[in-house]
């Protein structure tokens, strides 16, 4: 049996615990490999590694960051098909979707590269006689990157880039369910020429992040996942006197007007809620049809996934892989069942799909709920699987305002041909990120990433211009040369402008 180990200090390391947790291959159901699990010993030993790094990587040059950086680019941008592999073995996504994951995830590490000029500083000369201000930004120290299944390469990749390119140095604590991603990005770090102990790696459950959250020597922490947890991770650092930004979960809408193309929409739809088995904190989950677009929008939905071409994430035919482990999949077909009990009518029901030669797989079918309403379970529930909820409402203020009422506000879309609409709804919609005819708004790494409301703990989105101010402080300095036979100009009064 394979054993994933942790990296630290360089090189792998194998830990003190002694504990492991099984590692699946979802498309066969069967154990491919274990990781181990850190102690609270073995998460010491990554941050003070990480500290002792950081001591002079933090004093090293922009031009030997930057070119580390593109070191570092240059190796994943031709890896991309072996860090897909890698990533599909183990999640279960399709190959094509799995090197798009590592695509959005290379272009933050480029922005990244651009770090001489995003930290550049700021000047004003004779803010006073004889006086100049100016300010600069200064790293953090150790970061720590807390992330989950669902992107085993981007989401890591949002975070790590910009705090190593800003002077901190890293320890990331993976998901235990699809640990090797990160193991053989830590490889590709070391071959760019990246300092040993700049970037550690540990694997864990609750003890290591517990670990992480209240180590005295861990500056700022990064975290993706559910919002409970987020919300305990933005709880527990802060007690603890870390920088925390904490990105919890999502129940996106797309609404889908009248005066919307029903073919692109239910096309982009079935994208949306189906890639990667909806296993996507920016899926669409819920529809939102409009007036007298719902019927002609269900009976597309309904077809297009039958259509879907479901099986493991290898095979080049495969549009959908399965969902990551077998209590996902029981917990995803369990929520399906209620919402048949509750009243809802499952136009396309995915339970009980088998895929031939991987009968053991953890599959579920693409399954579309009809007349949804806002106090089925199904509604409710982020369920992070392949299940399209579809709420009809009678106008777009009425579905703008059924958004709003929703607890979680990570992203949203709007599906129709009116300016007036798609300008009333995004002004008017409590959400993060927004997309007009685009159903999975995700943001360029130039920008940030993040959402409103329990979707976000902390005030800074992730990666762009929010990650470079997140894993850096400002300092500003007031400098006086004075002649050095001059007069002081001292005073016991406050200081002014003169």
């Amino acid at each position: 049996m394979r054993t994933v180990s942790h990296w630290i200090g360089g090189k792998p390391a194998t830990g003190t615990s002694g504990r492991t947790s099984p590692v699946w291959n979802p498309a066969t159901g069967e154990q491919q490999a274990e990781v181990l699990l850190a102690s609270t010993a073995d998460v010491n030993d990554a941050v003070q590694t990480a500290a002792a790094a950081y001591e002079s990587w933090s004093e090293s040059s922009l031009a030997q960051r930057t070119k580390v950086l593109f070191n570092f680019r240059e190796l994943v941008n031709a890896r991309t098909q072996q860090l897909a592999e890698i990533i599909s073995d183990e999640h279960g996504k399709v190959l094509s979707d799995a090197a798009g994951e590592v695509q959005r995830g290379l272009e933050v590490i480029e922005f990244a590269c651009g770090i001489p000029s995003l930290l550049k500083g700021e000047f004003s000369d004779q803010v006073s006689r004889g006086v100049d201000l100016f300010s600069f930004r200064q790293p953090l120290g150790v970061c720590v990157g807390i992330t989950p299944f669902n992107f085993p390469a981007m989401v890591p990749m949002w975070m790590y880039p910009v705090a190593i390119a800003t002077g901190n140095t890293f320890v990331l604590k993976p998901s235990e369910r699809d640990p090797s991603a990160s193991q053989y990005v830590a490889e590709l770090w070391a071959e760019a020429g990246l300092p040993d102990g700049v970037f550690n790696v540990v694997h864990g459950d609750k003890e290591s992040v517990d670990a992480l959250l209240t180590h005295a020597g861990v500056a700022a922490i990064s975290f993706v996942g559910s919002t409970p947890i987020a919300k305990y991770i933005y709880e527990t650092g802060l007690a603890h006197g870390k920088r925390v930004q904490a990105l919890g979960g999502a129940k996106n809408h797309a609404i889908v007007l009248p005066d919307a193309g029903i073919d692109y929409a239910s096309d982009h739809l079935v994208a949306a809620a189906f890639g990667s088995a909806g296993e996507r904190c920016m899926a669409i989950s819920a529809a939102i049809a409009v007036g007298g677009a719902a019927d002609e929008l269900v009976a597309a939905v309904s077809e297009k996934a039958r259509a879907t071409k479901v099986g493991p994430g290898r095979d080049a035919d495969s549009e959908m892989g399965p969902v990551i482990t077998a209590a996902a999949r029981d917990r995803i077909v369990g929520l399906i069942g209620t919402g048949a009990e509750q009243g809802a009518d499952l136009a396309v029901d995915g339970r009980g799909l088998t895929v031939a030669g991987h009968e053991n797989g953890f599959f579920v079918g693409p399954t579309v709920i009809d007349r949804v309403t806002t106090d089925m379970d199904v509604y409710r529930e982020e369920i992070f699987g392949p299940v399209l909820s579809v709420v009809r409402m009678d106008t777009v203020d009425d579905a703008i305002k059924l958004i709003n009422s929703n607890p979680y506000g990570n992203g949203t879309a709007i599906f129709t041909g009116s300016g007036e609409a798609a300008r009333t709804f995004q002004r008017g919609v409590k959400v993060g990120m927004i997309g007009i005819n685009v159903p999975v708004p995700v943001p360029m790494a130039y920008y940030s990433f993040g959402g409103w409301k329990d979707s976000l703990f902390g005030q800074s989105h992730i990666h762009g211009p929010e990650g470079v101010q997140f894993y850096t402080r400002a300092k500003v300095v007031t400098q006086r040369w004075p002649h050095v036979d001059a007069a002081s100009g001292s005073s016991f009064h406050f200081p002014t402008s003169t």
